[in-house]
């Protein structure tokens, strides 16, 4: 029964790029928006068996702009996904900002954290299935740490929502119906809520940024300008493809 799962996640995987990132990139087009979203990525490239937890970006002009693979998945996940690399850290420069994201408790890693402050992010894209209290305390945590906005969206899932022919379906009946409370919210550069978490339903949330606010807040503290002190503390980041076969007559 695990097995029939596995290949119903290889089912539903997206090819990066394939037919349904160019539907993806006609959506963000025809809504004149930059999108940003989370897929279940097969690597074609090199193994159709290997899937791995992404965020892909497209522009306002549905161009595929790049991804971010999640470098260590938690817990069970490593029995789903493959692991990322350094090659998947963008940071986007828009006219909105600089864009860029890590997923669920990638976010607790402090020198991925520090990567993405280094790279200048601007608006940072948190999306996680943590529905603790805790993660509330995370988001605003990074906001003040890196002076950026943290966008964080939260899946809210009932059992409805799950397929009945899961193969631990049944496992389901002894928990609550409602799965992951959600918690979507937006965070200001001073760790202040601008959109308050919201739980126990779907909702859009919308907000207006203003980039001058990261200016302001990082007046008494700037993470990768006077509070960096590099004569004390240095990151090195390895952003090279990582491939077990190198092909030296190519």
């Amino acid at each position: 029964e695990g097995r029939k799962d596995w290949l119903r996640y290889l089912e539903n995987s997206v090819p990066v790029p394939s037919r349904t990132t160019d539907r993806l990139g006609e959506a963000a087009r025809k809504a004149g928006v930059y999108l940003v979203i989370g897929v279940i990525e097969r690597d074609d490239e090199s193994s159709r068996g290997t899937l791995y937890c992404s965020v892909l970006f497209f522009g306002p002009d549905g161009a595929l702009l790049g991804k971010h693979r999640k470098l260590k998945p938690t817990g069970s996940e490593r029995l789903i996904w493959g692991e990322g690399d350094g090659s998947t850290l963008p940071v986007f420069d828009t006219p909105y900002g600089k864009i860029g994201a890590l997923i669920c408790w990638e976010n607790y890693m402090p020198l991925a954290r520090a990567a993405m402050y280094a790279k200048g992010v601007q608006i940072y894209i948190a999306p996680t299935a943590d529905s603790r209290e805790l993660w509330q305390s995370t988001i605003r945590h990074i906001a003040a740490e890196g002076r950026c906005f943290v966008l964080s969206c939260n899946q809210y899932v009932n059992k409805e929502m799950y397929p009945k022919d899961l193969a631990c379906y049944d496992e389901l009946a002894s928990s609550p119906d409602e799965m992951c409370r959600g918690g979507s919210a937006i965070v200001g550069p001073l760790g202040e809520y601008i959109k308050e978490p919201v739980y126990g339903q779907e909702e859009i949330l919308l907000a207006d940024l203003d980039l001058r606010d990261i200016s302001s807040s990082q007046f008494d503290f700037d993470v990768v300008g006077h509070y960096s002190r590099p004569d004390i503390f240095q990151l090195v980041v390895n952003e090279e493809k990582k491939e077990n076969v190198k092909w030296m007559n190519r």
